[in-house]
């Protein structure tokens, strides 16, 4: 077995850029769910996965997105981790799922949304750089 990139930044990138202007209710970013779904990981899989039941909209979207990509990666390491349409069984998987798996699972997340918090800051700097320019502009 050799070393495998599994391209967590580049799959955070993907998930961030095309939110980078999107805002849920016309007052708050998307961005911002990425901190919070960083805080989310340390409660384990199960309350991560349930924070897009909670949402609405564009945020639920978000949150579910970044679940789909995590069993993405995660199939390419052959961990399969449960994400069931029905919402009772995907509970009692998630809470059945091997530890060790869930171990790994919830490393890859961390570094998942830390490279998720990586690019929204970035694409947050960018935004005020140019609503800094746009105010010179203006004067």
């Amino acid at each position: 077995m050799g070393w495998q990139p599994y391209k967590l930044d580049q799959a955070a990138h993907d998930l961030v850029f095309p939110r980078r202007n999107m805002r849920s209710d016309g007052e708050k970013n998307v961005l911002g769910q990425a901190y919070k779904m960083r805080t989310a990981v340390a409660y384990g899989l199960e309350r991560f996965w349930g924070e897009q039941l909670r949402l609405k909209d564009e945020e639920a979207n978000y949150w579910k997105a970044t679940w789909d990509k995590l069993v993405e990666i995660m199939l390419l390491a052959d961990i399969e981790i449960p994400n069931n349409a029905d919402r009772a069984q995907q509970i009692h998987d998630l809470w059945n799922f091997p530890m060790n798996d869930r171990k790994v699972a919830i490393a890859v997340l961390t570094q998942l949304c830390d490279c998720m918090v990586w690019w929204t800051q970035r694409y947050k700097q960018l935004e005020i750089s140019l609503g800094d320019e746009g105010d010179d502009t203006e004067t």
